[in-house]
């Protein structure tokens, strides 16, 4: 019997391994910018998860690359990737939006987003837009404010 719970145990810890994608996972060369509404949304660790619906036809904002940015702890240069965002091609209108762990986004002062809501997000997704909509949070735009989530704030 305890064999069984070790190996279910360690299953455990592989799936969830799988479920979490580290930044080397992601494309970091092509910026993405998605918008929308949050229809679902997992405030826990080991980082908060949003799902949002984007708009067909969902294009950058003409004003992206003129956004201000906060300072972070991590040397980003945030307004070259404002000024290299793009739309994504593929064609999904759910999103899975994987954000910083609760303790940074406390740093930054960033109140917990529930459903219904409608937030930008600068991340990255997998190369070529392969495998699912998910998307790794770089910074993210709630009610006229940003916030930068690879580092605590400056």
């Amino acid at each position: 019997m305890h064999r069984r719970h070790l190996l279910l145990a360690a299953l455990g810890v592989a799936g969830a391994a799988r479920a979490h994608h580290g930044w080397s996972s992601f494309d970091q060369d092509r910026p993405l910018y998605l918008e929308g509404r949050v229809t679902r949304a997992k405030w826990q660790n080991p980082h908060a998860e949003l799902v949002i619906e984007v708009p067909a036809g969902l294009r950058v904002p003409a004003d992206l690359a003129q956004r201000a940015l906060p300072a972070q702890a991590a040397p980003i240069d945030g307004k070259a990737l404002l000024a290299r965002a793009a739309a994504p091609r593929r064609k999904d209108r759910q999103w899975e939006i994987e954000l910083a762990p609760l303790t940074r986004l406390e740093a930054w002062k960033v109140a917990e987003i529930k459903p219904g809501a409608t937030i930008g997000v600068l991340g990255y997704t997998f190369k070529d837009e392969k495998g699912e909509a998910v998307l790794r949070a770089e910074y993210l735009f709630v009610d006229g404010k940003a916030y930068g989530l690879r580092s605590g704030p400056a």
